[in-house]
């Protein structure tokens, strides 16, 4: 449902301590076992699961929400520690990773892949005995998608980054499987709201980072354009998708004007920022400048989605 925030560093080594870093290690093992889960990254699933589950406005039920925050949360951080496993060798080679609790030798492959697994499987049957199985495929599905599609394809094509956009954007669709037992069009919606808007913030970061993933062997679209204009364009063009995507709710009576009108004042935003970043102003600054629109984007744009169907429409 990548994802990856603040300081220009998605997934990267620099987070808070959880512990206090005591004598015997133990705050130190619980911080790397913490951080394998991309914890930033995970949230963004759990947030997008949550966003979809409320916008679909079931019935109240405190217990299947309980579920369903628990399930999605194992499921994503599962996914997220295996994918650490599998990318352990490219993460050592860039700046960006190579402080991961893998590359650095904190945890070793093999306990990592096991735990990956267990919370894994631990999610995806929360997911389909405290909720319903068609959350649970939805959560399958992202994951399949994400550690056997997306980050292979890695190593091979620039197509990733559109690829991975597919498990990016079904968190979604486990919240709306949550709530109605069935995925209607707004639920779709924002499937395709979520898709759209990976793309230019995932550009922007392939962008600031470019030399890591040239390093590492990716062959980002930013590594093979060293112009950085076809990225620049992938990002001009799905943010014009996502300004109509982000609009349909209301041209198809599912939210209000209100909501169209912030949708379409976060929209122009956006666009003026991708717009900067195709004009070669200064790219390497404001595609730090598009970043961050993106983080302020989501969040801002969701929430109103929500307030709308709960106390609007």
């Amino acid at each position: 449902m990548k994802t990856n925030a603040t300081q220009y560093n998605i997934e990267t080594e620099s987070q808070p301590e959880l512990t206090s870093r005591d004598d015997s290690g133990h705050g130190i093992l619980f911080h790397d076992f913490w951080e394998l889960t991309k914890p930033r990254l995970s949230l963004l699933a759990v947030i997008s699961a949550i966003v979809g589950y409320l916008v679909a406005q079931p019935d109240k039920d405190l217990l299947l929400f309980i579920n369903l925050l628990i399930g999605t949360s194992l499921a994503a951080g599962g996914a997220a520690v295996l994918n650490h496993w599998q990318e352990r060798k490219t993460d050592a080679k860039m700046v960006r990773t190579r402080n991961r609790p893998i590359p650095k030798g904190s945890i070793k492959p093999e306990t990592a892949f096991i735990y990956g697994v267990v919370i894994s499987v631990v999610g995806d049957l929360l997911l389909c005995h405290g909720v319903n199985s068609l959350a649970a495929s939805m959560a399958l599905i992202t994951q399949g998608a994400y550690l056997l599609v997306y980050t292979p394809l890695k190593q091979h094509s620039h197509w990733c980054t559109e690829t991975g956009a597919i498990p990016g954007a079904i968190p979604p669709l486990i919240g709306w499987a949550a709530a109605e037992g069935s995925i209607s069009t707004l639920g779709w919606i924002l499937f395709t709201i979520l898709l759209t808007w990976q793309i230019p913030h995932f550009m922007a970061i392939a962008w600031i980072f470019r030399k890591d993933y040239e390093k590492a062997g990716f062959p980002m679209l930013s590594v093979i354009d060293l112009s950085g204009n076809r990225v620049a364009r992938q990002s001009l063009i799905f943010t014009f998708l996502l300004i109509i995507s982000s609009l349909t709710p209301t041209f198809l009576g599912y939210a209000s004007i209100v909501y169209a009108l912030i949708a379409t004042s976060l929209g122009v935003s956006f666009l003026i920022m991708a717009l900067c970043f195709m004009m070669e102003l200064n790219r390497d600054k404001t595609a730090h400048k598009l970043f961050m629109i993106s983080i302020i984007y989501l969040p801002l744009l969701l929430t109103a989605l929500v307030i709308d169907r709960w106390f609007i429409v």
